[in-house]
């Protein structure tokens, strides 16, 4: 049996498996796309603008931003999803090839994007006309002063009068809509996940047999509201300025709401 349970950074554990991209690798890549279209018109972000991409993964979005004409910087703590995203890059070629239901794609500008391994609880090490974390990638910490620290590393990272964005699920929604087990099967690997809310965490449970090994991850994510955030911005010094519910960009409701969509300004 290999486990990895929720100690020290579980999470880099189990994003630098080739399990967790085969698991999640039927997300919806056209829906984030037209997504991160309608905000950097909704920003009004100019072409020579420079975004972060922070906890990129393995960098699709990072290259979506690119083909919108974009300069794009994409970090995250996992070294092999790092080592994917630049392998990537490589690959392309000048015919755009994730345009489905996208307007507005160029080709892959290599000069304006790269990837880079890097801790999102400290500052980088230049800064940025808007930063991105995108798809609940936050929340993940063992240690809650750890939220604080990275909106604080943002605003570090962000140029005076830059836009930041953390898109996180809305948590209240998803408590109470818990889809407490299910299976899937991607690859000839089916996976058995449960999930729990416990101690302000949402739990995933997530079992699965490949190759003749048993194998147990568990993912955690803090619920944290909006009203946690808000005090986070309030410690950190920056301004909320706008917060949705959808990757439409409607208005953000409680009850109804799918997703946490935050922007604040430095």
């Amino acid at each position: 049996m290999s486990n990895v349970n929720t100690s020290d950074q579980w999470f880099a554990s189990w994003f630098d498996t080739p399990y967790y991209h085969i698991l999640y690798r039927d997300r919806d890549y056209t829906e984030a796309g037209q997504f991160m279209q309608r905000l950097t018109q909704r920003l009004k972000l100019s072409k020579d603008s420079h975004i972060m991409d922070l906890a990129c993964g393995r960098g699709r979005h990072s290259m979506y931003l690119n083909k919108l004409g974009y300069r794009v910087t994409g970090v995250d703590l996992s070294d092999s999803s790092i080592a994917f995203a630049k392998a990537e890059l490589r690959k392309t070629t000048s015919t755009p090839s994730i345009n489905e239901g996208i307007k507005d794609l160029n080709p892959i500008d290599a000069s304006r994007i790269e990837f880079h391994v890097h801790n999102m609880t400290v500052p980088y090490d230049q800064t940025f006309d808007a930063v991105f974390n995108l798809f609940t990638s936050f929340g993940y910490f063992d240690d809650a002063a750890d939220n604080l620290k990275t909106i604080e590393a943002i605003k570090s990272n962000l140029k005076p009068g830059g836009y930041a964005v953390i898109d996180f699920m809305n948590a209240h929604y998803v408590v109470e809509n818990l889809v407490k087990e299910n299976s899937k099967t991607e690859e000839g690997i089916t996976f058995h996940n449960s999930r729990r809310f416990e101690n302000g965490f949402i739990y995933k449970d997530i079992k699965f047999r490949d190759n003749d090994h048993d194998y147990h991850f568990t993912e955690r994510v803090s619920a944290l509201t909006l009203e946690d955030f808000q005090s986070y911005f309030a410690a950190a010094g920056v301004e909320l300025i706008d917060v949705y519910g959808n990757y439409q960009l409607e208005d953000y409701d409680q009850e109804t709401s799918d997703r946490l969509i935050m922007i604040f300004k430095n």
